[in-house]
């Protein structure tokens, strides 16, 4: 092996005999083109930082609601198209999958084009997503919702980045502002939407597409960025391999899957639920928007606990109960409780996604493996997650009530937490980082 190879091998003893590492917040922003040498090298100077940052948080704002909000007009939407709970099921899967098939494109895009301009075309055509969805019937629907599945899959790899690069300094304050930008949009157009939907006469379609108009203010607010060469030529410096033959890459992979195909079971299918027992639109809606809300603050404080003790295993098993408490609470619990199931619902998945993201920080040994792990992660992870919301629609559909789908919440849960302890156990992906 050459001096410039490194090899990283998971063994029991590796915390024993190493410095222990912990999850800094500014190390949960993964650069996607962390094996682009000359990225590495050439930072941008800032000339209006302020702008950057404002484009940055506007851009993460977008990149939730247009999974957020069809959810609670899912109900409306399928009445007024004719759709089959199957059919629902797959309106809710497809921006899901895509968010995993099209993820490791985001690399790809951002060495031949720059990462600037891929974000903003990427928006763009996420802007275009949503009026397609909103404009053209049935097929517009699901074609609609590809593309903005798609795009927010490419944008949600490369915007952590940038954030990383352009803001090394503040690395961890930013974390924080991305996290809340991202909790702030799902929040937003979960709540919205229907009261929208009813000032524009109750039209479903006016009401999905108004989150048009967040994602050309962002565009907007972008263009600056996409102005001159940010880098120098794209080159890619290193390899990783072995992550596919490692059985704790495996592990971290579909801890990730699992506990995202929980969120997305929330987020297409919560207010379906609420409203089938009882709920308005509206009221479904705003418990939704609650419960995200409440994800910022576990979110936040998850890794740092995570990190005080000798693993993660515990601080998994955790989350995963507040997840499963909350869900099992929404759906079998006395309505008058709601908010409290709610609450500690949003609780569990915030931690629980933030937990995630550490495990691909701690698993690695450097930022090459974590950039590849993190790929890995997310390509087969949210193609795996977006099973969740199509097996709802078919219990559903087959069942004709939502008590059966209890059943799916824990054959998922207790699948995420036997990923998620081997996933915590601390030690390292085994693989070989390599110069080429």
């Amino acid at each position: 092996m050459n001096p410039e190879t490194e090899k990283s091998m998971s063994s029991s003893n590796s915390s024993m005999n190493e410095p222990k590492r912990t999850a800094e917040l500014d190390e949960l922003l993964i650069d996607a083109e962390a094996d682009d040498e000359e990225v590495q090298k050439s930072r941008p100077i800032l000339g209006r930082p302020w702008l950057l940052l404002l484009g940055l948080i506007l851009v993460a704002l977008n990149l939730r609601p247009a999974l957020s909000s069809m959810a609670p007009m899912l109900s409306e939407v399928s009445k007024s198209l004719g759709l089959s709970a199957v059919q629902a099921g797959l309106l809710t899967t497809l921006p899901v999958l895509c968010l995993g098939l099209f993820a490791p494109l985001a690399p790809v895009l951002a060495r031949r084009f720059g990462a600037e301009r891929v974000v903003l075309g990427i928006l763009l055509m996420l802007a275009g997503g949503i009026i397609v969805r909103s404009s053209f019937g049935e097929i517009g629907l699901f074609a609609g919702s590809v593309m903005a599945g798609a795009s927010i899959g490419v944008i949600g790899v490369l915007l952590p980045g940038i954030v990383k690069r352009d803001f090394p300094k503040q690395a961890g304050t930013m974390t924080g502002v991305y996290t809340m930008a991202l909790c702030l949009g799902a929040a937003m157009a979960a709540g919205a939407t229907v009261p929208l939907s009813e000032h524009f006469d109750k039209s479903w379609a006016l009401g999905l597409g108004f989150w048009v108009v967040p994602a050309f203010v962002a565009a907007l607010f972008w263009l600056p960025q996409v102005g001159g060469q940010k880098h120098g030529a794209h080159n890619v410096a290193y390899r990783v391999r072995g992550l596919l033959r490692d059985p704790l890459a495996w592990q971290v992979t579909l801890y990730m899957g699992l506990q995202s195909s929980l969120a997305y079971i929330v987020f297409g299918w919560l207010p379906s639920i609420l409203i089938g027992r009882g709920l308005t639109p509206t009221q479904a809606g705003l418990v939704l928007s609650g419960s995200v809300i409440v994800q910022l603050a576990s979110s936040l404080a998850a890794p740092w606990l995570a990190t005080r003790g000798k693993d993660q295993r515990l601080a998994i098993v955790v989350v995963m109960l507040l997840t499963l408490s909350g869900l099992f609470g929404c759906l079998y619990a006395p309505i008058n409780g709601l908010w409290s199931w709610a609450i500690l619902l949003g609780l569990g998945q915030g931690g629980a996604f933030s937990l995630a993201l550490t495990l691909i920080v701690l698993r690695s040994r450097d930022a090459h493996v974590a950039a590849n792990l993190s790929s890995m992660a997310q390509g087969f992870g949210y193609t795996l997650a977006s099973m969740g919301p199509f097996a709802v629609g078919i219990v559903h559909d087959w069942t004709g009530g939502w008590n059966a789908v209890g059943w799916i919440f824990g054959v998922i849960g207790l699948g995420a937490i036997i990923a998620g302890l081997g996933a915590g156990r601390t030690l390292y992906v085994q693989v070989v980082s390599e110069k080429v």
